[in-house]
C-alpha cells in the first residue's frame, strides 16, 4: 500500500529563515512533503536581487503552490508582506487550504 502524503508549500517573508527551517522540519516529521523557498533574499542570499531573478522566483513559487495540497504561511509576529499576500490570494483562488504559523 502506497502512503498518501499531504504536500505543503511554505510561504512568507524570507527574513524568517529560521522559522521556515523549523516549520519544514516539523511538517516533514508529521508526514508531509514540504516545498519551500529556494533562496532567502531577506536573509543574505544576494542572488535574488539580480535583474529578473526575483520575478522568476515569484512565478516559480506560484507553481510550487500549484503542486501543493495546501500552503503554510510563516507569519512571525503577524507579518505578511505583499508577495505573501499575493500567494495567499492565489492559493485561495485555486482552492488550496491556507494555514498559518500564528493566528
Amino acid at each position: 500500500m502506497t502512503q498518501k502524503y499531504k504536500v505543503i508549500t511554505l510561504c512568507g517573508s524570507t527574513r524568517f529563515k529560521e522559522q521556515f527551517m523549523e516549520a519544514q522540519k516539523r511538517l516533514t516529521l508529521e508526514g508531509c512533503i514540504v516545498i519551500s523557498v529556494g533562496l532567502f533574499g531577506h536573509a543574505g542570499d544576494e542572488e535574488v536581487w539580480k535583474p529578473g531573478t526575483k520575478e522568476m522566483l515569484d512565478d516559480m513559487h506560484l507553481r510550487k503552490i500549484d503542486m501543493a495540497d495546501e500552503i503554510f504561511v510563516i507569519n512571525v509576529g503577524g507579518y505578511i508582506g505583499e508577495s505573501t499576500k499575493r500567494e495567499i490570494a492565489y492559493a485561495k483562488k485555486t482552492g488550496k487550504t491556507v494555514n498559518y504559523l500564528e493566528p
